[in-house]
């Protein structure tokens, strides 16, 4: 069984838009009473919101394409969690400045 091809995802969200706008010009020129009306409202916020998502999803493959940067390792620095709560700010503070003297 042959399946059709998926449609891009730029042609999928012209196509909701356009859709939407034509939705939305027909609403406001034809003005039809009742549940009419309601269903060409519904249709038109169908349609925005199908070309935002897809959109959305869009940008997210394009965000995933590039390379991310790498997360230090724990414990890259020699320093677990017991440690850190061990130290001292204080001497932390006279050990980054030199000669241990503070600028303050």
């Amino acid at each position: 069984m042959s399946s059709f091809p998926k449609p891009d995802a730029r042609v999928t969200a012209a196509v909701a838009s356009l859709a939407a706008v034509a939705a939305l010009v027909t609403l406001l020129v034809w003005r039809p009473a009742g549940i009419l009306s309601v269903a060409l409202a519904l249709l038109c916020v169908l349609l925005g919101v199908i070309a935002g998502v897809t959109v959305s999803a869009l940008r997210q493959s394009g965000a995933d394409a590039a390379p991310a940067e790498e997360l230090p390792t724990p414990g890259a620095g020699g320093v677990d969690a017991d440690t850190l709560e061990a130290l001292d700010p204080r001497q932390i503070r006279e050990q980054r400045t030199p000669n241990g003297l503070s600028d303050r």
